[in-house]
């Protein structure tokens, strides 16, 4: 539910600024601002290890419905404007970063570790689902309805998402948070993160894919869509869901199929095939070409991702999982300077030299990282126990 409407939000209110201010930089600007939350990760990875767990995501997604409600009234009154969308999207945007630590914490809490990669590919199926289901009924509500019912579908799904959240599960942890000092804490788990051999090398990569991989289909598909392809909301509406089918084909074949000893590996090679296929996407206007291509970008995003997270919650221990979760979602910072920096490429370069571009240095970055760390393809040394 939460992310059916997040997703909902994110095509709705990336159409509204594209046709309101007719530049393709500011709506760069709101997607980076939809992850402003991202600083303040690590706080909420420190905390998800000293308190329950269950009690901050609902916290968190009802702060997530509140802000949608801001936004519905004001539509429902006919008071919006441009820099509403954007101060909300930023009070919005400290929630998702923090939901998506303590989700994952949650999933690496209850599943066993020999099971994490079909888990994880379960998990990420509802992500999946979401762009399908949002971004279809997100594109319908809007060109027929207009923003305020559409709207009142984004606030519905957060509300289902606190009610249902009430029927989760979590782990206590055993130290009181009241005996436990912060800073130390996040000390403690930088420190951890420093000295192991495999959580840098991910780090490094998971910085690369926000920068340089994650702008076009997580916040500038709605440029591409006008610009490129000449089409309105329900065109980028179906853009959105092809892209996301193939996620879900995706993320449904780790979860079912695959059982990969050496996720690393595997997390390697789904993320060449993913920078590959950007740069041929970014070669066509034709939707018989493009649309494809979308769907098989989706499928490699979710074959990459799943992996690298089952890579840092096999390596990392149940007390320290919060904090390097919350550390690692430092790396989506990544996103939002790569949404800002690509509105004003695909300005003053166009959509296919900037996407391009990205695809290319991505690639020599990965290739520089595999020299640096070699393990990543000839795989790192296993845990005895997690």
């Amino acid at each position: 539910m939460t992310t059916w409407g997040s997703e909902m939000e994110t095509l709705i209110l990336g159409w509204y600024v594209l046709v309101a201010t007719d530049s393709p930089f500011l709506v760069g600007v709101l997607g980076a601002l939809r992850f402003s939350g991202t600083l303040t990760a690590p706080i909420v990875g420190v905390i998800a290890d000293r308190m329950s767990r269950k009690v901050m995501l609902l916290v968190l997604r009802a702060g997530a419905g509140l802000s949608a409600v801001a936004l519905l009234l004001l539509a429902a009154f006919d008071l919006l404007e441009p820099w509403h969308v954007f101060v909300i999207a930023a009070i919005g945007g400290f929630f998702r970063p923090a939901d998506n630590v303590i989700r994952q914490a949650l999933i690496a809490d209850t599943v066993p570790r020999d099971m994490l990669m079909n888990a994880s590919g379960l998990a990420r199926t509802t992500q999946d689902t979401a762009r399908i289901v949002g971004a279809l009924l997100g594109a319908v509500l809007l060109s027929q309805l207009g923003l305020g019912w559409a709207y009142l579908g984004v606030t519905f799904f957060y509300a289902a998402s606190v009610l249902l959240g009430l029927g989760i599960s979590s782990i206590k942890p055993d130290v009181a948070f009241k005996h436990v000092n912060p800073v130390t804490d996040l000390k403690d788990g930088v420190r951890y993160m420093m000295k192991s051999p495999v959580i840098q090398p991910i780090m490094f990569l998971a910085f690369l894919v926000n920068l340089t991989a994650f702008p076009l289909t997580n916040g500038l598909l709605p440029v591409v869509a006008r610009d490129v392809y000449g089409s309105d909301e329900n065109g980028l509406a179906r853009m959105v869901a092809v892209f996301a089918v193939g996620a879900l084909a995706g993320s449904l074949a780790m979860a079912a199929l695959v059982t990969s000893r050496r996720p690393e590996r595997f997390m390697m090679f789904a993320m060449v095939t993913w920078y590959v296929l950007l740069i041929l996407f970014a070669g066509t206007n034709s939707n018989s070409v493009g649309l494809p291509l979308l769907a098989l970008i989706g499928a490699s995003i979710s074959f990459s991702m799943i992996s690298m997270s089952v890579v840092l919650m096999t390596f990392t221990s149940f007390e320290m999982r919060g904090r390097v979760m919350g550390v690692r979602m430092l790396a989506v910072y990544g996103l939002p300077v790569g949404l800002v920096a690509g509105g004003w490429l695909i300005e003053r370069y166009g959509v296919q030299a900037a996407i391009t571009g990205y695809a290319v240095g991505g690639l020599i970055c990965a290739g520089l990282a595999v020299a640096r760390w070699p393990s990543l393809l000839t795989g790192f040394a296993r845990p005895e126990r997690g």
